[in-house]
């Protein structure tokens, strides 16, 4: 039997810098979530405490154990710069490589979401869980790393981009993006599916989401880097911020995020805090 994860634990080791070390129940508590996808850990976390927030830290799989009410309740939001369910450790082409999340996770998120949390997710975090299909409908979108199904429908797998420098654009009025102008950014894009029907877009990119401007997903796994050789995908949505509600908590989604002149980015820096501001604005309303 492996041994319990001790949470308090796991959230010590988890804290860098300043802010984050105790929630106070005077200010906002923000608690960010990583792991399953590499990333630059000091400068990111340097773009956390630059947020003006208290926050904590936690990794998978602890976080997965986390859930609990009690827990939670401590935080005004949540942020995901994680991408679990998936084990790079094991062969792409064994039944290992997918990890199911446990059903007691999935209640407690579940639940969670029915109390009112608010969820910020960033960049891979589009790939987590994906034997879980309600996750993908909470982000309002979903990355392949394999062909597989998405809203019952097979699909192939997703395209990346690496070092795309683009243009960032409002989408309408929101809060979110209210008198921010457009920006341009050198960051990774994907080409993956977005739900359209379900979400309410607030930035958008100048690039051409077409399969010849990304590289395979599935050839990458198999060592392939850079590669869209024998892979065909649908012009793809150009959509790269969105929000929407779920249960009782507010999402938004920003595809932003692959390393350190995202985080640096103060445009980006400017989106991720006014989006945390706005779950937590939004969520307090939907739980009224």
């Amino acid at each position: 039997m492996s041994k319990s994860l001790d949470i308090d634990e796991e959230l010590e080791k988890g804290r860098k810098f300043g802010n984050q070390t105790f929630t106070k129940g005077d200010e906002i508590n923000l608690l960010v979530i990583t792991r399953g996808h590499p990333f630059e850990r000091d400068p990111f976390f340097e773009m956390i405490d630059s947020l003006g927030f208290q926050w904590s830290h936690i990794e998978h799989p602890a976080a997965q154990n986390f859930f609990e009410a009690d827990n939670i309740k401590k935080y005004n939001a949540i942020l995901f710069y994680d991408m679990p369910g998936l084990n790079f450790e094991s062969n792409p082409n064994e039944e290992s490589f997918f990890v199911n999340p446990s059903e007691y996770f999935k209640k407690n998120f579940i639940d969670r979401l029915s109390d009112g949390i608010g969820c910020v997710f960033l960049h891979h975090s589009l790939a987590g869980w994906p034997l879980w299909d309600e996750y993908s409908e909470i982000v309002g979108g979903k990355f392949l790393y394999k062909p597989g199904k998405v809203r019952g429908v097979e699909s192939p797998d997703s395209g990346y981009r690496h070092f795309v420098d683009y243009k960032v654009m409002p989408v309408g009025d929101h809060p979110i993006t209210r008198g921010l102008e457009e920006f341009e950014i050198e960051d990774e894009l994907y080409l993956a599916h977005v739900f359209e029907d379900s979400i309410n877009p607030i930035l958008k990119s100048n690039y051409s989401f077409k399969k010849d401007n990304f590289y395979s997903a599935s050839n990458a796994l198999a060592g392939n880097l850079n590669s869209n050789e024998n892979w065909n995908h649908d012009d793809g949505s150009n959509l790269v911020g969105w929000t929407k509600n779920y249960k009782k908590s507010a999402i938004t989604y920003l595809q932003f995020g692959d390393g350190v002149k995202s985080y640096k980015n103060e445009n980006v820096r400017n989106l991720v805090r006014r989006s945390i501001s706005w779950v937590i604005k939004e969520t307090d309303d939907l739980k009224k």
